[in-house]
């Protein structure tokens, strides 16, 4: 008997190769152990196939890995959705994406005749007000028959903490408790003034250097308080708000670096101050450098 070689590809003629079950490891319980496994991968296959049918949501999501060159507009193209639909499951209220980040594709339901989306929502483990969400749906009775529903992912809610925001007036964050819309605001609105041709990192790091001041007993202790102080000698703390650029609306990108730092993301590691590299003022250059960021030099 021929038996089987042990580092070789399998041979062109399968008959070249008869495999014997004592000279593979398997012993004489070989076809037992192969039975065995057999059946372990059918009854995988069967407990799969029934959480499809109960939990479909989960049995069709996808998880796109962002390449370079990857948008909103190319990756909702490529998978036929709506991009509303794309930022809400994944929290996105920019255009800002990084190389290798995951997005998870929401799925679809195709209602049915008596759905309603209390029902829905139950099925796929969520709440109804979140399908109206991600759906733009204005009344929970404008569905019917055969129309495609976003199912948004079962759990904690996708919405923007800006959003929320607007919705309730302050919200929980990482860093300082609740903070109030107002504050949101102006810390949104700081960022956008004073960083707006920055990267995204920079953005998060001019935000937590408002929020270190509001740590530091040398500073006021609210958010609005640190960006619109004026010192014992008339000089604002922030030319944006010397010279108006602090009235002018937050971009996107901005909201988004004030929830990261509010959530507690601070790339300046701690700095107090920040200036554009090139300024000669004498005071900001004497003191100990945190960090080099795109234009901007970060102290203590």
């Amino acid at each position: 008997m021929i038996f089987c070689p042990k580092f070789t590809a399998w041979p062109l003629n399968r008959k070249a190769c008869i495999i014997k079950p004592t000279t593979c490891g398997q012993g004489g319980n070989g076809k037992k152990i192969m039975l065995k496994k057999l059946k372990k991968k059918i009854m995988v296959f069967i407990i799969l196939l029934s959480l499809s049918a109960v939990y479909p949501a989960a049995a069709m999501a996808q998880v796109h890995t962002v390449s370079n060159g990857d948008t909103i507009y190319l990756i909702s193209r490529h998978y036929g959705i709506d991009q509303y639909a794309l930022r809400y499951t994944n929290g996105l209220w920019s255009d800002y994406l990084y190389v290798g980040q995951k997005l998870v594709i929401p799925s679809k339901y195709s209602v049915k005749k008596g759905d309603t989306l209390s029902a829905i929502a139950a099925k796929f483990g969520t709440d109804y007000k979140k399908i109206k969400e991600i759906n733009k749906l204005y009344s929970a009775d404008m569905i019917y028959p055969g129309q495609q529903l976003y199912i948004p992912v079962a759990g904690g809610s996708t919405t923007p903490a800006y959003l929320q925001l607007q919705r309730s007036e302050s919200i929980q964050v990482s860093r300082g408790g609740r903070v109030s819309m107002a504050d949101f605001d102006a810390l949104a609105r700081i960022i956008t003034a004073e960083a707006d041709s920055e990267s995204f990192e920079t953005q998060v790091a001019v935000g937590a250097v408002v929020l270190n001041r509001v740590d530091s007993p040398d500073f006021p202790n609210t958010i609005r308080g640190v960006i619109y102080q004026v010192d014992e000698t008339g000089r604002y703390q922030f030319e944006p708000v010397l010279n108006g650029w602090i009235n002018n609306p937050p971009s996107e990108t901005a909201k988004r670096a004030a929830i990261e730092a509010l959530n507690g993301s601070d790339p300046s590691n701690g700095a107090l101050y920040f200036f554009e590299s090139w300024v000669t003022n004498t005071f900001l250059k004497s003191r100990p450098v945190s960090k080099i960021m795109d234009s901007f030099t970060f102290t203590y």
